[in-house]
């Protein structure tokens, strides 16, 4: 297997393990009449977006708690995508219930985040809203 790190907008294989990548500065959380997101971004020194990932739970009675994913404006295999999730201090591992073609082949996206009382308050506050029951293990 292979692991991929995100740099800017490409892919690079750096080891064995089929892992994608990605470092954020910024967790917000937020909730909205029918869906509960996690954003995670990587802001520039003014404070411009420079790369996003969505996880966002879709709630309400026209909807089957569905967890979907976007990364810089491209949403990725719909509902069925993640299989579980864990969390552990500043890194959020998503496990994907099969290989992404997406990701190159990849079988879990690896969130890394900046550890500052914003980010862990918006993980703590967003977690179980929006990965409920993929979450299965960790700790925050």
């Amino acid at each position: 297997m292979r692991r991929f790190a995100y740099t800017g907008v490409y892919w690079a294989v750096t080891d064995s393990n089929m892992t994608a990548n990605h470092h954020y500065d910024t967790v917000a959380f937020d909730v909205r009449e029918d869906a509960a997101m996690l954003f995670f971004a990587r802001t520039s020194d003014s404070g411009d977006i420079e790369d996003y990932l969505l996880l966002m739970r879709a709630t309400g009675e026209d909807f089957d708690d569905s967890i979907y994913l976007e990364i810089n404006e491209q949403q990725f295999a719909g509902h069925d995508l993640i299989s579980e999730v864990t969390l552990n201090g500043s890194m959020l591992t998503l496990a994907l219930r099969e290989p992404a073609g997406e990701f190159d082949g990849a079988q879990e996206i690896v969130l890394t985040f900046a550890d500052t009382p914003d980010n862990k308050a918006s993980i703590e506050a967003g977690a179980l809203s929006v990965l409920g029951d993929k979450l299965a293990g960790g700790n925050a």
